[in-house]
């Protein structure tokens, strides 16, 4: 996890990923640059995407900096507080991402089909950036079906894509 100011990787490692002329992924403006909701200091966005790809997962994205910082969730989050969900941090997507619904094709990164599952608002409880250099972030969610206190907490090394839980 390095790169930009959050402590997330920009959106460099998501453009290697993909080749804009073979998937219909959004590529979004420049990292920082603020395009879904209204004038600054709108609430921040979250969106919940159920992809069918490799394996069927759902990805947890926040708008954290200007881009959607980004956990794949093997079991889709959980209303249950007392049930702890594997999150493990992924690229940033850009914001433009939080709307996307369709099918990547075969030969492409993360082929599937993906849904919006759900969207709203989220607001955290400290600084984001530096709840992710923590390892702990505590949030609310105002969503369609997720609303409520949560939590992500680092829990393994800060590798290629460190494990989190998500509480």
């Amino acid at each position: 996890m390095s790169g930009n100011r959050h402590g997330g990787n920009g959106l460099e490692t998501y453009r290697a990923k993909r080749d804009a002329s073979r998937t219909p992924e959004p590529f979004g403006g420049r990292a920082g640059q603020r395009r879904i909701g209204d004038a600054a200091g709108a609430p921040a966005i979250f969106v919940v995407h159920k992809h069918a790809a490799r394996r069927a997962h759902h990805d947890l994205r926040l708008e954290i900096a200007g881009v959607l910082v980004s956990w794949a969730v093997p079991k889709g989050p959980s209303l249950d507080p007392a049930q702890k969900r594997l999150a493990v941090h992924v690229e940033d997507h850009p914001l433009e991402y939080a709307s996307f619904e369709g099918v990547i094709p075969d030969g492409n990164y993360g082929a599937g089909a993906t849904i919006v599952w759900d969207l709203g608002t989220w607001v955290p409880d400290t600084d984001p950036a530096q709840g992710l250099r923590d390892g702990k972030l505590d949030f609310v969610l105002h969503g369609y079906k997720l609303r409520g206190r949560f939590a992500l907490l680092r829990t393994g090394g800060r590798g290629r894509e460190p494990s989190w839980l998500l509480v």
